[in-house]
């Protein structure tokens, strides 16, 4: 499990939860015993080491002392909730590598069926992650489908312990007989290519949100990070978001430019939802939302689930880090690019491998607890959840690495005041509330899945 600091002297081991326990050693050594005072020369060569260790990862940090009474009362409050994530990339591997939930994440990946329950999970969105490779070369739709297979895989294979979910009953269901609700969410609407009836097959497959974009600007609406060529939502991406509403598909924002969201917003008759985003204020990004938008996603009724990417964290400390990085392995990701180029799923899974072995000084939990701390303040406690981005990026805060260390916010949570009502809401209330008034909006528009459904068309 990864749960400990590369940086740490001793590097200890923690155990399956983040807090370490009262005993361990930290980070000066102590408490530390010796019956012989040492040599010196010995003495020197720690300080140089702790220096140099210091030096390098000045954001490495102990973790505190758990107060285990109050851990305790995270335990519970975990158990009795529900807990969603709505975001989730471990899908990659289950399509590309038939990779069994049950057994031991290929690295770099994090997630199992056993951490799952570890974490407390109720319900999972598994990513449906189609790379633009697919836009430029073709088969964006189809690879969709693959990734659609494999989660049903999964659920047929491990009946006892997952479910296929597609409404807010199914994941009430998966609480009360102890399984994981396995939802799916599309991230980038290039997967629909350009088809509104390709959108409403997703649907009846069982796709229950959909990201407008990834990075990449797609034939109707721009990217945060792509080139601006819309204005946000062309008319047929209006049609989109329409046509989403009517079908009960939750509107995802995550990824899209400013102007797409805002856009989004005006359209919307249900509850958007950002299924990967945190606060720009403490991380200025494109992939984080700024307030005047967070305040839009609260009228709206909408949620933003926190992402939990060090870089979306705090950019301030990680981006340096993370250029030097680049630069370092630069000479081993070009041989990567040119030996996979004609494959990007094998291209990106080494390069992800390369990123994993040589991972960045993790943040303390604490920056992450912010930027909830912040959307709460800005948008209210009925408008943030957890999109933690498991398995779509490896650099994460010290005990948030993987789904297993989730009860960690909740005791982080309850540090910081939070009563337990609005703990279960951020665990999973407010992604429930979203879904359910999504589901009663469709029902207003439409008894249909095709019949009443748009058939309108890119203008060539």
């Amino acid at each position: 499990m990864l749960c400990f600091s590369s940086n740490n002297v001793g590097r200890h081991i923690f155990g399956p939860w983040y807090h370490a326990r009262p005993g361990k050693l930290n980070l000066e050594g102590k408490p530390m015993t010796t019956r012989t005072p040492l040599r010196p020369v010995a003495v020197c060569l720690l300080i140089v080491l702790f220096a140099n260790l210091v030096g390098s990862s000045v954001t490495a940090q102990t973790p505190e002392p758990r107060d285990e009474r109050l851990w305790q009362r995270a335990l519970a409050i975990h158990r009795r909730a529900i807990v969603i994530d709505t975001h989730n990339d471990v899908t990659t591997p289950m399509t590309n590598d038939d990779f069994d939930l049950s057994g031991t994440p290929p690295a770099p990946y994090r997630t199992n069926i056993e951490r799952m329950r570890q974490g407390g999970l109720t319900a999972e969105f598994f990513s449906l992650y189609v790379r633009p490779w697919y836009v430029e070369n073709g088969g964006s739709a189809r690879r969709t489908l693959d990734m659609i297979d494999s989660v049903y895989r999964a659920v047929e294979r491990h009946p006892r312990d997952l479910m296929l979910a597609t409404s807010v009953a199914d994941i009430r269901r998966a609480k009360r007989i102890n399984k994981i609700a396995c939802l799916m969410g599309i991230e980038g609407g290039h997967a629909i290519e350009d088809s509104l009836a390709a959108l409403r097959e997703f649907y009846r497959l069982g796709v229950r949100y959909m990201t407008l974009t990834w990075n990449n600007t797609n034939n109707w609406a721009d990217a945060g990070r792509g080139q601006k060529k819309h204005g946000g939502l062309s008319n047929f991406g209006r049609e989109v978001v329409r046509e989403m509403n009517r079908l009960g598909m939750m509107v995802d924002v995550s990824h899209v430019s400013d102007e797409t969201m805002s856009d989004a917003l005006d359209i919307s008759k249900a509850p958007i939802i950002a299924s990967h985003s945190s606060a720009r204020a403490l991380s200025d990004v494109p992939r984080n939302i700024p307030d005047d938008l967070l305040k839009r996603i609260a009228k709206n009724g909408g949620v933003v689930h926190v992402n939990f990417y060090s870089a979306f964290v705090d950019v301030k400390t990680v981006g340096p880090q993370s250029e030097e990085r680049a630069k370092r392995l630069k000479a081993q990701q070009d041989a990567i690019n040119e030996k996979y180029k004609d494959d990007p799923e094998r291209r990106a899974e080494e390069s992800d491998k390369l990123e994993a072995a040589n991972p960045l000084p993790p943040l303390p939990i604490s920056k992450l607890i912010d930027h909830i701390d912040h959307i709460v303040k800005v948008a209210g406690i009925d408008h943030v959840g957890i999109g933690a981005d498991f398995d779509g990026a490896n650099d994460m805060p010290e005990g948030a690495k993987d789904v297993s260390m989730l009860p960690n916010i909740t005791y982080e949570l309850l540090r910081r005041g939070y009563s337990e009502q609005d703990i279960r809401k951020i665990l999973g209330g407010n992604s429930l509330r979203a879904f359910a008034e999504a589901e009663r909006v469709a029902r207003t528009m439409s008894k249909s899945i095709s019949g009443d459904g748009s058939t309108q068309r890119i203008k060539k």
